[in-house]
């Protein structure tokens, strides 16, 4: 009979018994090296978003009459167009710097080993023991998960407010430069 589930023993078994903490410590330090392996890819399509945003507001500005001769149309699709823009970019700015409080007295956790001295971090890292390792890998698997999710979503949310921008960056660029002195001697040609 197959197991309901991944982690049941089909024999009924237990195999947590025969494993060492060795095997327990390799385990949470290879999920932690997994769950670290997809930061670099948000951190790749943040880049991507970011400089997509760039080059929209790039050639919306370049392409902008003067202020004082825009109707009040363009300035509500400018408006919407960059409130769209800087919601991305903020979303992406938190993409960048997430919160990061967490891993309390954690000897894996960078921000915690800063705050001890170098002699104080060696002498607690050779100290512990090897559940209290395990539980310090757990926690940073725990934490960075959470960051993660933190990063994914706002990536999602940086991704949706620039898709929602095309149309009316579109809009408005065609819109500037049928407006344009040099266009408009062209297509009176």
């Amino acid at each position: 009979m197959k197991p309901a589930h991944a982690h049941e023993d089909p024999a009924g078994e237990n195999h947590s018994t025969l494993r060492s903490p060795q095997d327990d410590r390799k385990e949470a330090r290879d999920q932690l090296t997994l769950v670290l392996s997809f930061f670099p890819r948000v951190d790749a399509k943040a880049s991507a978003i970011l400089a997509i945003n760039t080059g929209m507001l790039a050639v919306l500005a370049s392409n902008a009459p003067p202020v004082l001769t825009m109707s009040v149309f363009s300035y509500v699709l400018a408006g919407i167009i960059v409130t769209m823009i800087a919601g991305s970019l903020w979303s992406l700015y938190r993409v960048a710097f997430p919160v990061l409080h967490g891993g309390h007295q954690s000897l894996i956790y960078f921000r915690e080993i800063a705050k001890r001295t170098e002699a104080s971090f060696i002498e607690e890292f050779l100290g512990q023991d090897d559940a209290a390792r395990i539980k310090d890998l757990l926690g940073q698997v725990w934490r960075n998960s959470e960051i993660l999710k933190l990063k994914f979503d706002s990536l999602r949310w940086a991704f949706v407010l620039m898709a929602l921008a095309i149309i009316p960056w579109v809009t408005a660029v065609s819109l500037f430069s049928s407006q344009h002195p040099g266009v408009r001697t062209l297509i009176t040609r």
